[in-house]
């Protein structure tokens, strides 16, 4: 699509079948953030790579921008209901961003609470640098789940994260919806050379030049 900056996608994937290495309550992992993770919860496993992706993302990419998404939590769905996916983020700008360009395509979001101060002690262990699931599952897990992921790239980290649960929205029934990357061509598409992404873009929205922007802000800036 003309993509004019570094785009990065990384995939975290895993298998996730039984075997003598299969993860176990009260395991500790070191994962490549650094931190210690004590297991509490072994079917709160899929966080545990998307943490080590946004950390890769962070440390050996350098990007200023970090985006997840992913199938995380069915809470979601009760928290935001099946047909908006849930996006918590760091920055309320790109918070206001995701949901014009969710509004723009079709692929609806809503906010989740982003406090930390107030909800990562859900994850408080006495062995280790945090737990991988909550202490209490009726304080906005989906919220906590997308705080896991947050603390590998650090809550004082100066860039823009932003965390986008998609559990509900991305089936129908047996079927696939493909949620999502009209979401992502969105939210970019005032930083691609597609006179359509740049239309459907919050850039777009906000009656910005992108010409004019492109030279004159950071990539941060210009696509909120």
């Amino acid at each position: 699509q003309g993509f004019k900056d570094n785009l990065h996608a990384v995939f975290c994937l895993a298998e996730n079948a039984v075997g003598p290495c299969a993860t176990r309550p009260d395991d500790i992992h070191i994962l490549y953030s650094g931190k210690t993770v004590e297991i509490n919860n072994t079917d709160a496993e899929g966080r545990l790579i998307l943490a080590d992706g946004v950390a890769y993302a962070c440390k050996d990419l350098g990007a200023d921008i970090i985006l997840d998404m992913a199938t995380l939590t069915g809470a979601q769905g009760i928290a935001t209901g099946k047909y908006h996916a849930a996006v918590l983020t760091n920055n309320e700008e790109w918070e206001k961003a995701c949901v014009k360009a969710g509004r723009n395509c079709g692929d609806l979001v809503h906010p989740l609470v982003y406090c930390p101060e107030l909800h990562f002690s859900e994850f408080t262990s006495a062995v280790a640098d945090m737990k991988n699931s909550v202490a209490d599952r009726d304080n906005t897990p989906s919220s906590c789940a997308g705080l896991f992921i947050a603390s590998h790239i650090g809550f004082d980290w100066p860039g823009v994260w932003v965390h986008v649960d998609i559990a509900a929205p991305v089936h129908a029934g047996e079927r696939a919806t493909g949620y999502g990357v009209a979401l992502l061509l969105s939210l970019f598409g005032g930083a691609s050379e597609d006179p359509l992404l740049n239309m459907v873009s919050p850039l777009g929205c906000n009656g910005d030049s992108p010409a004019e922007d492109m030279e004159r802000d950071s990539k941060r800036r210009r696509l909120v």
